[in-house]
Formats: C-alpha cells, sequence, structure tokens
C-alpha cells in the first residue's frame, strides 16, 4: 500500500484519539507534551460527552504499554489522566472515571512495585476530588483487598518494602475518604471492609511500637516522621475512626479486639493500651461508652483465658476510664461494675481452685501471682471508673459494691466451688479494697443522703470482724469519705502537735445536713471506734486511722454536742489502756494512750479553751517522750501501766470543770462513756450483753462489802446470757431455714405460701371492716328477729341513702 494512503486514513482518525496520541513524545524521557495535554484538556471541557472514549483510549494504550514494558509511556498517561480528572467536573465523568479504576487496577495488579505505588499515587488523588454527580454502580472491593495486601508486603529490599506499605496505607486512606460519607457507595463500614482494613493498619502500627501515641490532636508531623509507615498509619487510624458514627463503632473496635487475641498482644500491654489510647482520643466523645461496652462483653468472652490476658484488658479498660469524658460509662453503669466485680469474684475462685477447665486445652494450672495482679488491675479500673461519675452515681455504686459484699448475719455468704471461709474472706477484702477506691476523692455536701443506713450499718458491722485487714480498709473508706476538705494528709501519723495553726486545717461550720448526720449515726461511730481501739491484734495503721478517723469528725461534722462525746470517748480510751481487767497487751495499751493524749491536744485547740489546752499540754508534755513513741517502736514501751495516776492522766472532773464555764453541757461530760452493745457484737464474735453486764458486776464486787449477793448475781446474770444465747441460736435456725426454703423450694410451694397467708390478711380484715361498721341514724329504720327483739340495722356507709338536702 502506498506511503500516501496511510497517511490519509491517519486523518480520518477521530479527534479525540489524535489528540491524545500527540501528548506521547517520541522518547518517553522528554514527558509528557504540555501544549498537547493542554489542547486535549480544553477538548474534554468543551465536549464532555467525549470524556469516556478518551479515557477508554487512555486505558487502551496504557494496557499495551504495561504488556510492553514500556514504562515510561505509562507514567506519561497516568499523568494525563490525573490532570483530565482533576479539571473536569461534568455529569460524564462517571464514565471517565471507569476507565481511571481500570488502569489504576491494571497498574496494582503488575509484579513491578513502581507500577504499584504509581496507581496508588493516581488513586489517592482521584480521592481527594469531590464529584458532583453520585455513582450507584461502582466497587472498590478490589482496593480494599489489594491496599490491604500492598500493607503486609514482604518485599526483600527494605527500603521499597517500606515505600509498598506505605503505599497501601495511603490507599486504604484514599479509600476510606471516597466512601466514607458517601451513601451510594458501598458501606466500608461493613465487617467484610473493617475486617482487612483494621488489621492492615494494626500491622504496621506495631512495627513502630517503640514511639509513644501522642495526645488527643496530633501535632504536625515533620517530613522525616511523614516518611514513617508507623506514623502514617496512626494519621490514618484516627481519620476512619473520627470519621465512624454511632452505629458503627462496633464495626470499627471488634477488630481491633481480634487483631489483639489473635497476635497475643494482651500480654505485654503496652500495644493494646496505645491502639485503645488511639481510639478513645479519635473517636467522638459521646460514643466513648460503646468502647467501654465492647472491652467489658471482650473480657466476659475471654473469662477462661490466662490472667495475663484478662489483666491485659483489664488495664486497657483503665486507661480508657481514664480518657472517657465524665459521664462517659453509658447509660448501665450498674452493669459496668457488675462485670468488673464479677470477674474479681472469679478470679478469687481460681487463685483458691488453682486451675479450672478451658474448652481448648483443657484443665490449666493457675499462677497465684498472676491472678493477684490481675485482681489488683481490676481493682484499680474500679476506682478509674467511679472517678468519672457524678456524687450520686458514685453513692448507687458505692451502694451496689456494698451489696456484693458477703455479711454473716446480714448478706448471704458464698457458695462458690472450693472457696469455703477463706473465699468468704478474700472476696470480702477484694470488694472492701473496691470500695475504697471508689471512695477516694468523694465529697458530697449531704452525708446523709450520701451514706443511707443501707450502706453505713453494713460497713460499721465490718470494723467488728477480728481479721486486722478487714478493719483497717473499713477505717480508710470511713476517713476517705469524711474528709472533704483534704485534711487527712495532716494526720496521717499520731503526735503531739503544739499549735495546729501550722497544719492549716480547713474547717467549715458543720452544716444542718452534717447536724442530722451525726444526730443518726454518732453512737455508732463512738462505739466502733471504742471496740476497734480494743482489739487485740491492731497494730500501728489501725491506731493512725483511728487517729484521723477522730480528727476528721472534729473538723467537719463536729457541733457542740459532738465535741462533748468526743472528749468522753477519748476519756473512756485513756480508761481502756489503764485498766486491769482487760487482755490487752502493753503495746495496745501504750498506742490507745498515744492515741487519747493526741486526740485531746488536738481537740483542745480547736475548742480554744485556754484552760483546757493548759490542763492537756501539761499532762501531755510529761509523757510525750515516754509513750507516744510506742506507737512507732516495739523496743521503747515500758513494761507496765499501771503506776500512771495523778499528774499524768488526763482528769474528767477538770475537764468537766473549765469546760463548764465556757457553756458546754457538764452533765453530760461528767458522764464517762460506756459503748452501747448491739447484735452486731454477737454476729461478730464479741461480747454480749449478758457478758458485759455479768464484766460490770464483778468489777463493782471487788470493792463492795456484799460479796455473797453480788456473787450471786453474777450467777443469775449468768444463766440469763445462756438463756439469750439458746433464743438466739434458735432464732438464727428459723431464719435460715427460710432462707434455704425460698432459695431451693419449687415456684408453685412458695406462691401457694404467700397466697396462703394473703387469704389469712384479707379474712383479718374483712373482720375488721364489719366490727368497725356502726349503725346508721334514724332514716335507715329498724328490723325485727324472729325471737321479737329489736335490732338495729348494719348498712355499709356507702350503701347508706342520704336526704337530698344533705347531698351536694
Amino acid at each position: 500500500m502506498p506511503l500516501w494512503v496511510c497517511g490519509c486514513c491517519g486523518a480520518l482518525r477521530p479527534r479525540y484519539k489524535r489528540l491524545v496520541d500527540n501528548i506521547f513524545p517520541e522518547d518517553p524521557e522528554d514527558g509528557l507534551v504540555k501544549a498537547n495535554m493542554e489542547k486535549l484538556t480544553f477538548y474534554a471541557l468543551s465536549a464532555p460527552e467525549k470524556l469516556d472514549r478518551i479515557g477508554a483510549y487512555l486505558s487502551e494504550r496504557l494496557s499495551r504499554d504495561v504488556a510492553r514494558h514500556r514504562y515510561g509511556y505509562v507514567c506519561i498517561a497516568m499523568e494525563a489522566l490525573d490532570q483530565l480528572l482533576m479539571a473536569c467536573h461534568c455529569q460524564s465523568i462517571n464514565l471517565f472515571v471507569e476507565s481511571f479504576l481500570k488502569m489504576v487496577r491494571k497498574l496494582l495488579e503488575a509484579d513491578k512495585p513502581n507500577l504499584q505505588i504509581l496507581g496508588t499515587n493516581s488513586f489517592v488523588k482521584f480521592a481527594n476530588i469531590e464529584e458532583d454527580t453520585p455513582s450507584y454502580h461502582r466497587s472498590y472491593d478490589f482496593f480494599v483487598s489489594r491496599f490491604s495486601e500492598m500493607c503486609h508486603s514482604s518485599y526483600e529490599d527494605p527500603d521499597i518494602r517500606t515505600k509498598i506499605r506505605m503505599a497501601g496505607i495511603k490507599g486504604l486512606q484514599g479509600v476510606v475518604r471516597k466512601t466514607v460519607n458517601d451513601e451510594l457507595q458501598a458501606n466500608i463500614w461493613d465487617p467484610q471492609h473493617m475486617d482487612k482494613i483494621v488489621p492492615s493498619l494494626l500491622f504496621n502500627l506495631q512495627s513502630g511500637e517503640g514511639t509513644e501515641s501522642r495526645s488527643p490532636s496530633p501535632l504536625q508531623a515533620s517530613e522525616k516522621e511523614r516518611e514513617s509507615p508507623a506514623k502514617l498509619t496512626e494519621r490514618c487510624f484516627r481519620e476512619l475512626l473520627g470519621r465512624a458514627a454511632y452505629g458503627n463503632i462496633k464495626n470499627a473496635v471488634t477488630p481491633v479486639l481480634m487483631h489483639l487475641d489473635n497476635h497475643s498482644l494482651w500480654e505485654g500491654k503496652t500495644f493494646a493500651v496505645r491502639c485503645f489510647k488511639i481510639i478513645m482520643y479519635s473517636i467522638q466523645s459521646q460514643h466513648s461508652h460503646l468502647v467501654i461496652q465492647q472491652l467489658l462483653g471482650h473480657l466476659d468472652a475471654n473469662s477462661k483465658s490466662s490472667a495475663t490476658v484478662r489483666a491485659g484488658i483489664v488495664e486497657v479498660l483503665l486507661e480508657a476510664a481514664a480518657i472517657a469524658a465524665s459521664g462517659s460509662v453509658g447509660p448501665t453503669v450498674l452493669e459496668v461494675f457488675n462485670t468488673l466485680l464479677r470477674h474479681l469474684r472469679l478470679s478469687v475462685d481460681y487463685e483458691l481452685t488453682g486451675s479450672y477447665d478451658c474448652t481448648n486445652i483443657g484443665t490449666k494450672i493457675i499462677k497465684e501471682h498472676e491472678e493477684r495482679q490481675l485482681q489488683e488491675a481490676v481493682i484499680r479500673t474500679v476506682g478509674s471508673f467511679a472517678n468519672t461519675l457524678p456524687t450520686y452515681q458514685r453513692s448507687e455504686v458505692m451502694l451496689f459494691i456494698m451489696g456484693k459484699i458477703p455479711i454473716p448475719g446480714m448478706h448471704p455468704m458464698l457458695h462458690s466451688t472450693g472457696s469455703g471461709p477463706e473465699g468468704n474472706r478474700m472476696i470480702q477484702v477484694m470488694l472492701l479494697k473496691s470500695l475504697r477506691q471508689v471512695t477516694c476523692g468523694f465529697q458530697t455536701t449531704n452525708m446523709l443522703t450520701a451514706l443511707p443506713n443501707s450502706f453505713l450499718d453494713p460497713l460499721l458491722s465490718f470494723a467488728l470482724l477480728e481479721d486486722a485487714e478487714i478493719r483497717l480498709l473499713v477505717l480508710e473508706i470511713l476517713v476517705s469519705l469524711i474528709d472533704r476538705h483534704n485534711n487527712l494528709p495532716k494526720f496521717s501519723t499520731i503526735s503531739i502537735i503544739s499549735d495546729i495553726s501550722v497544719l492549716k486545717l480547713k474547717v467549715d461550720k458543720c452544716s444542718r445536713q452534717d447536724n442530722l448526720f451525726m444526730k443518726k449515726h454518732a453512737q455508732h461511730l463512738y462505739r466502733h471506734i471504742y471496740l476497734c481501739s480494743k482489739e487485740q491484734s491492731s497494730v500501728q495503721p489501725h491506731f493512725e486511722k483511728l487517729y484521723s478517723l477522730l480528727a476528721l469528725i472534729s473538723m467537719e461534722l463536729a457541733n457542740e454536742e459532738v465535741v462533748v462525746d468526743l472528749i468522753r470517748v477519748a476519756l473512756a480510751l485513756q480508761d481502756l489502756a489503764l485498766s486491769s481487767e482487760e487482755t490487752l497487751p502493753v503495746y495496745n495499751r501504750c498506742a490507745v494512750y498515744a492515741l487519747s493524749s493526741a486526740y485531746l491536744n488536738l481537740i483542745s485547740q480547736l475548742t480554744t479553751v485556754p484552760a483546757f489546752c493548759q490542763h492537756v499540754h501539761e499532762v501531755s508534755a510529761t509523757l510525750e517522750s515516754l509513750y507516744l513513741l510506742t506507737v512507732c517502736s516495739h523496743q521503747l514501751i515500758p513494761k507496765t501501766l499501771e503506776k500512771l495516776e495523778g499528774e499524768l492522766l488526763f482528769q474528767q472532773a477538770k475537764i468537766t470543770e473549765v469546760l463548764g464555764g465556757s457553756g458546754y453541757n457538764t452533765e453530760r461530760l461528767a458522764t464517762p462513756y460506756v459503748p452501747q452493745f448491739t447484735d452486731e457484737d454477737r454476729l461478730s464474735k464479741r461480747k454480749s450483753i449478758g457478758e458485759t453486764i455479768s464484766l460490770q458486776v464483778e468489777v463493782e464486787s471487788r470493792n463492795s462489802p456484799e460479796k455473797e449477793e453480788v456473787n450471786e448475781n453474777i450467777k443469775i446474770y449468768n444463766t440469763h446470757r445462756h438463756i439469750c444465747v439458746g433464743v438466739e441460736e434458735q432464732e438464727k435456725e428459723r431464719r435460715r431455714q427460710v432462707v434455704e426454703k425460698f432459695q431451693k423450694a419449687p415456684f408453685e410451694e412458695i406462691a401457694a405460701h404467700c397466697g396462703a397467708r394473703a387469704t389469712m390478711l384479707q379474712s383479718k380484715l374483712n373482720q375488721i371492716f364489719e366490727i368497725t361498721i356502726r349503725p346508721p341514724p334514724s332514716p335507715s329504720g329498724t328490723i325485727t328477729s324472729s325471737y321479737g327483739q329489736t335490732q338495729s340495722r348494719s348498712v355499709p356507709v356507702y350503701d347508706m341513702k342520704f336526704p337530698d338536702l344533705c347531698v351536694y
């Protein structure tokens, strides 16, 4: 064929093809012909209906160049496509985009890393374009899969491997930007996509684990930092989570949990904590509780995993709660604490039994120290959650935890497999530690509503138990609840302070609510303080907390009546330390005496009565070097305290006299304090009322000439005591049988029993109503019985007919 025929046929080719061909130079090294590219762009803008044909032809040329390994022309084609995309925003752009995505896909499928990176860069530019018209049929499934695969690249050359992984991360970021806000696109939040995107990001984030996660809003990174896959991944991950709506949080977080499970990353804690810091800082604050609920559910799902795994999840919960805004625990506040306390109890059971059955690997042996670490982590997490709650919700949580603690005679004991008394004790200790964490920083203006009887009574009953650790926890909780002005650190040790002004105490006037609280609970507090001081197992921390408790009551809840009672308690503690009838060790006697002396020194300065201060100062100065140091050192304690008398003791008569002159109630001051014994003492294995009376009679008999009569009285009291104990045992057995019946009896039997009681009650009420019905006045008339006797007609009030004039 003649050459001129070919030239003639070439002139007949469509214009768009000629314009496309003209942008390619003879030597690909020269790059895109810019002048011809401007002509092609002008043509596309002038005739937008030709865009799809231009895209199809460019795609055809690019495929041919890829197959022939002419990569220079491939780059030129992609550059031309990018410029056309940036310039054209018409309705016909969708068909052009299909050709563009087809070319990008072709590059991503190539084996050459440079082509994959080139295709990714073009896709990222496309993702940043806001299209004017929606697309109903476009799919990005391939790109999600391919970019995720690139994120896991294992190319031999580390530099090229890093570039491929970064390209994959950028590609995923582009897919998210392109689809997340377009409801017509495939839902990128579907599990099938999230299960690929999130693990790919976490894989690259883990590679840079050495760098710590930054604050909530990441700072502008330098160019060098942007070259790191870990830094780029973190920004991409934050962007993904920041775009998550309420219904998408679960799908975004679930792959994170699965990734940490599959790669055993809970045990190290560091990476898991870093991931959830990013999550909590990136999502919208009102969605924080959704993440916490997922973590709690995951903790339940791993209830039979190793202690290190469970501890890792709990540590993450701890960090998440610290980051979450106030009140973001969500609507089911108590469910959060219920889950944590359930796992605390489960850990105690595992520790006691030494093993548990695991469905996958059979019986697993428990490491005690790992379970202890888990328990401490749970307790810290309970406190962390409580710190995010307002006061009224924290009060509810305190009541909830108290209801979980097994209390002898009040709350039923636990019946866990293999637990027994030791298990009950461990649960008591752990839950009291949790309660201590909740009460840290607790401040309320109304103690009466914040600490109701249902909370305070069970708590105080623990102060009578023989276990020293439990008593110390109760004292710490009480001190934390009463300290509303952060005065506690100033009373950490028992000491004589000559001038308390150096402490800079914060003292407010006792409010009306505080007065009502003390009027209702003061005697209970005094009694438990006194009885705790009598415990032989008490050590230095116990006496220090008792001193703190007395001091804080004086500053937070004291009125004139309370001050008088506290002075009486302090003098009773002095008598306790000197009493020869008590079996206290000498160290405990010295500690009780030091407690009494230090507190009287404090209260005398708070009352600002000069004569009272002078008397206390004289006695304290004499004994300070000898007895106050005994609280801290066993080596300095004397052999006996029986020689203390006269000027070495605080005199109740003299204190009454000096305070009476300042308007205090002298009659009450002159009355020695005697604790009131209640049922709590018997339940807690303390002396009963009969024993107390018997002891008092025995003490009095030593100085009484009528010894035989007193001995007879002692026998009568002892007999009465044994009778009371027998009645108590019967009552206790009856209560146990009732509780057991309601726990084990069938529902029908319980319903029948309750129904019978209701029927009996109704019959009694009917009898009462019949008796109380009175005969009506004369309008109701009379009736004659069969015996000829006249009887008044008994008409119920609601059946009486009144005259019209009496009805309004």
